[in-house]
């Protein structure tokens, strides 16, 4: 079997096609080359250092909603919170919002009831007592009273009786006297004795009582209601955990929840000990929100505390500050995340560009120029998360590559 020869034209397409092939390898892999060396120009203009934190927004005022006041008066310290609506709640004035558990402070009252019934007894049985008593006094005293009269009549009919006789009947009339006389301020001692005695038991009954009108008042407020028309928001404890079904609040701090007023926001946020000291009040801040991240809005710094707090599972200490949100916007709402970037300083005309452009060698500060591809060496500025001012070495639309180029390492460094 015999092949047929190639022809004259089968030796032209060969090499054409080899040429074309070499050609599209090379434009594709220079192609490559290029599209992974970045580049970035140097700009000119306005120099903005930042510091850029995460918080959490909050109303600037808000109302309290309380529970029963007068807990500790009733020594009542804690009560735990049975039952709460929902959070984020519109609510109406007077409102049903939450229920307190009642169990000790209706174990109290059951206490003070049987109380007041006992002292009620004991007054009763105080003031028969006191009647009682008070009557033999006076039949004693109306007795007493009789038998003067009959020794004074005895001593007027005496006169025609012998001396002896006389001045015996006036003995007894003068003994009748003293006992008479003795018997009444008797009978007055035994009076205030015995008023003491009533005013004694009494008290302690009126205290009684007024103690279980004052629980009976204070189990009133174990039903808490609104204040006023609003959006129901827990109350955060210390800890930052929030005050929702079976915790716990305090006598000292009687609130249940809150109903913050919405068209003033403010984002509170913790800044790290480092760029504390760049951040003042009065500074602007711009805002956004995770929920909302096309919305922008605008704020002041209006509080920077003085003392640090240590974050919780970490030793980094921070600081608080509060920024106030310049705009209203219905879709605020408490405890939406922001991210807040604080404008701390702000350095006119000036060159800068990205700081992964400038490299550090032997404590010289170089750039990889495009232009001529030279390593040229940078004296550098103030620095922000993203950005360096370039001071000398390079003018306004240079162009420098992000990272070391193919080759770099033959580049020459040109020196200022």
């Amino acid at each position: 079997m015999s092949f047929p020869k190639p022809g004259r034209k089968f030796w032209f397409i060969v090499p054409a096609t080899v040429i074309a092939i070499a050609a599209i390898w090379y434009y594709f892999s220079n192609n490559n080359k290029q599209g992974t060396a970045v580049t970035a120009k140097v700009e000119f203009g306005n120099f903005y250092i930042n510091v850029t934190t995460s918080g959490e927004l909050e109303a600037r005022n808000s109302e309290n909603i309380l529970g029963p006041s007068g807990l500790r008066e009733v020594r009542i310290w804690q009560v735990q919170i049975s039952d709460i609506i929902p959070e984020g709640t519109l609510v109406d004035s007077g409102q049903y919002v939450a229920t307190l558990d009642r169990t000790e402070i209706t174990n109290r009252m059951k206490d003070l009831e049987s109380e007041l019934e006992k002292l009620e007894s004991q007054y009763i049985k105080t003031r028969l007592d006191t009647s009682m008593d008070m009557r033999a006094a006076r039949e004693e005293l109306i007795n007493l009273k009789y038998a003067l009269e009959e020794r004074q009549i005895t001593v007027d009919q005496s006169i025609f009786e012998p001396p002896a006789t006389q001045r015996q009947a006036k003995i007894e009339l003068e003994k009748s006297q003293r006992a008479y006389q003795q018997a009444e301020k008797n009978f007055k001692l035994r009076s205030d004795k015995n008023n003491a005695n009533m005013q004694e038991v009494f008290a302690s009954y009126s205290q009684v009582q007024r103690r279980l009108e004052q629980i009976r008042e204070v189990l009133k407020g174990f039903t808490v209601t609104a204040p006023k028309p609003g959006m129901l928001i827990y109350k955060r404890n210390w800890d930052g955990s929030k005050m929702g079904i079976g915790t716990t609040m305090s006598s000292w701090d009687n609130v249940v929840a809150t109903l913050p007023n919405l068209t003033e926001m403010m984002s509170k946020t913790y800044v790290n000990e480092i760029d504390i000291s760049k951040v003042k009040t009065g500074q602007k801040v711009q805002i956004g929100v995770d929920a909302f991240p096309e919305m922008r809005y605008t704020g002041e710094v209006t509080e920077v505390a003085n003392i640090g707090e240590q974050m919780r599972n970490s030793n980094a200490k921070v600081f608080e500050v509060k920024i106030r949100v310049n705009e209203f916007d219905s879709i605020l709402r408490p405890a939406m995340t922001t991210k807040n970037i604080i404008n701390t300083s702000i350095i006119s005309d000036v060159l800068f560009l990205p700081i992964e452009c400038v490299h550090n060698s032997d404590s010289i500060s170089f750039v990889y120029k495009v232009s001529g591809q030279i390593k040229q060496q940078v004296k550098t500025g103030a620095t922000n998360e993203n950005q360096i001012i370039i001071l000398e070495g390079l003018k306004e639309g240079d162009e420098t590559y992000l990272s070391p180029p193919e080759n770099a390492i033959n580049w020459k460094l040109n020196r200022l």
